[in-house]
């Protein structure tokens, strides 16, 4: 029972981290349509630029605090990481708008590997060790064995407030109205005078700055960072956003939560049935089990709604 228990809060962490990606997925998707296959990639520079930030901050500021630290890593990681996607819609996307839906996914493979690229000339090949600033102490369950760290509850806590405030924003405000007309019918919000261009750079920039904090938790939550440390959990966010409906907030939230807990719930007893020899490195094959099946059974998600194509 302790394992199970332990597997249960394993699970919770990582789909709480594959949430937070899915959700820039949705946000983008929900307005155009297509898939972002860059916003990996643009995790990835979130963390690379965090841990370089960091490393400045420690050497010209060696006694800051660590709150006021991570404040300004996560300020610099998040408004680079918007800028850098504003850059990727103008030039990657904008563009393709009337083009086959192909094209868009073409150009944002394209885009993906030439950041990949880009970071491995600035950064190199080597995982670099990213320092260690959420705190660690150990919480014990009560009654059990199992035990959660302070930091994996604030990845928590941070994947249930961003999907509370999108929802938030979505729903409440008038740039969310905005979204929402855009994503209904871009021609018709633009002649209720809604700057659609706008709409859309803004969305991608929210995007990216969500990929920023999920980067920034990911490295804190392996201690390292790497040129090739976006692909993986992007492409196993999308398997979430497309397990619980993509277009969706609360599906991003639900298809994260539950695609970590398959992992780990299968990753783990794959393990303790085998004795250790199987187990973490089967673990990824789930992600991708869970996609295919998803997409042959309810390709709407599972909260999802049918959708028509846009004229």
């Amino acid at each position: 029972m302790d394992i199970l228990l332990q597997q249960i809060l394993n699970g919770l962490v990582l789909g709480s981290i594959y949430a937070l990606i899915a959700l820039g997925y949705t946000m983008v998707y929900g307005v155009l349509g297509i898939i972002n296959f860059a916003h990996g990639e643009v995790l990835m520079l979130g963390a690379m630029i965090a841990l370089t930030c960091i490393q400045v901050l420690q050497y010209f500021f060696p006694e800051l605090p660590v709150l006021l630290t991570i404040l300004i890593v996560l300020v610099v990681s998040i408004f680079s990481c918007a800028a850098i996607s504003f850059c990727i819609e103008k030039f990657a996307y904008r563009p393709l708008r009337s083009a086959p839906r192909l094209a868009p996914l073409i150009s944002a493979i394209g885009m993906s590997i030439l950041l990949q690229t880009i970071t491995m000339m600035i950064w190199g090949r080597t995982p670099l060790r990213f320092p260690q600033l959420l705190p660690t102490q150990s919480i014990h369950i009560p009654y059990s064995t199992a035990t959660i760290t302070t930091k994996e509850i604030i990845i928590i806590a941070v994947s249930f407030l961003v999907m509370i405030t999108l929802l938030v924003l979505v729903k409440k405000t008038k740039f969310g109205r905005a979204i929402r007309a855009t994503s209904e019918n871009p021609s018709v919000a633009g002649l209720m005078g809604v700057n659609t261009d706008r709409v859309i750079s803004y969305t991608f920039m929210l995007g990216g700055g969500l990929a920023a904090l999920a980067g920034f938790m990911i490295a804190s939550n392996y201690g390292s960072a790497h040129f090739y440390m976006g692909f993986t959990p992007g492409l196993k966010a999308f398997t979430a956003a497309v397990l619980g409906g993509i277009g969706n907030i609360p599906g991003a939230m639900l298809g994260g939560l539950l695609l970590g807990l398959i992992e780990s719930l299968g990753s783990g007893y794959i393990s303790e049935l085998t004795g250790g020899v199987f187990g973490s490195n089967y673990q990824d094959i789930f992600a991708f089990i869970v996609l295919i099946t998803v997409l042959i059974f309810r390709p709407s998600g599972l909260i999802g709604e049918k959708q028509g194509d846009r004229a």
